[in-house]
């Protein structure tokens, strides 16, 4: 392929998916991420693209939204290590929130197997991948259909968060700063993703290196209240990414990086849980006290719909929920 040909789709996917890793773009033009760098860097003097932690976005700063299509083709290995890395913090008989996204999706996966969990979710994804798990109980939000990310939004989906307590919010987004803390590029997502937060005693954000250093629209979780950053190892000539890592560090985001598929054995977490030879992972200590919520219990077992009304026990079961 000749280097105009090359550029020329390189182009095409920015401008398709909003944002690409130089790992993803290397694999479809068949070439090194030397290479592609070099072409990137081409395209942004021309005005073309921006230049971001191992990957281009459109220029202007702020990225858009990618379809579900586009997103579940990019950054598979890395998502797929990042939700073998995140499952790990997870706990029998816990009671958690996961957000819409695909590497939630593939974190509900692997939840499926942890006996006694209860998983709160506005994502039909996330609800799905448990749908057939008979030792985990699903709870869906209400809410109005986003058909770009199968997602429950709206007021429905906020107000049926209203007085839930659960230990943990898994969320994802479109982009990770130390400054602003995560985003994402839909008012309506992003409104629920904070609905989200206030129901969790800890926040655990699961974002690939792509998304590091990249700011979108919308706020939904400020720095400050990120407990845990889950992501995968940036490559090593990306000293932007290893910066942003560190800035997050700073401000007392605990880091946990997974390694790609074939990385070297991985350690223990401070739990006790094992993590898979396959990962690597680094761990940087809270240095400070975070945030809690009282009265946090992962007693949750409802099994209908939050705000339905269901006959006899089942609707004092979620009647309890709603008071937790």
């Amino acid at each position: 392929m000749f280097a105009a040909e090359r550029r020329q789709l390189i182009l095409e996917m920015v401008r398709a998916n909003g944002a690409v890793s130089l790992r993803e773009l290397a694999r479809v033009v068949q070439t090194s991420e030397v290479t592609v760098r070099r072409d990137v860097r081409a395209l942004e003097a021309e005005g073309l693209l921006d230049r971001r932690h191992g990957g281009a976005v459109l220029p202007g700063g702020f990225t858009r939204e990618s379809g579900f299509p586009q997103k579940s083709h990019l950054a598979t290995a890395e998502k797929t290590a990042i939700a073998d890395l995140a499952a790990n913090f997870v706990e029998e008989g816990e009671a958690i929130v996961v957000g819409a996204g695909t590497t939630t999706q593939e974190l509900a996966r692997r939840l499926a197997r942890v006996p006694g969990l209860t998983v709160v979710t506005n994502s039909l994804l996330v609800a799905q991948a448990l749908a057939h798990a008979n030792r985990v109980e699903v709870v869906m939000t209400g809410g109005t259909l986003r058909g770009s990310n199968y997602a429950l939004v709206g007021s429905g989906a906020e107000q049926s968060l209203h007085g839930l307590r659960v230990s943990r919010a898994f969320l994802s987004g479109s982009g990770l700063t130390a400054e602003r803390g995560l985003s994402t590029s839909n008012m309506l997502s992003a409104s629920v993703d904070r609905a989200l937060v206030q129901a969790a005693a800890e926040v655990v954000v699961l974002a690939d290196h792509t998304k590091l250093g990249t700011d979108t629209m919308f706020q939904t979780v400020p720095t400050d209240l990120i407990t845990r950053l889950v992501t995968d190892e940036p490559p090593a000539h990306d000293d932007r990414a290893a910066t942003e890592l560190q800035a997050l560090a700073d401000q007392g985001v605990q880091i946990a990086v997974a390694g790609a598929p074939g990385g070297s054995a991985g350690t223990g977490s401070p739990g006790g849980d094992a993590v898979p030879a396959r990962q690597q992972r680094r761990d940087v200590p809270l240095p400070g006290p975070r945030r809690q919520v009282p009265g946090v219990g992962s007693g949750l077992r409802p099994t209908s719909m939050l705000g339905e009304q269901s006959p006899g026990a089942e609707r004092g079961r979620v009647a309890d929920l709603r008071r937790r």
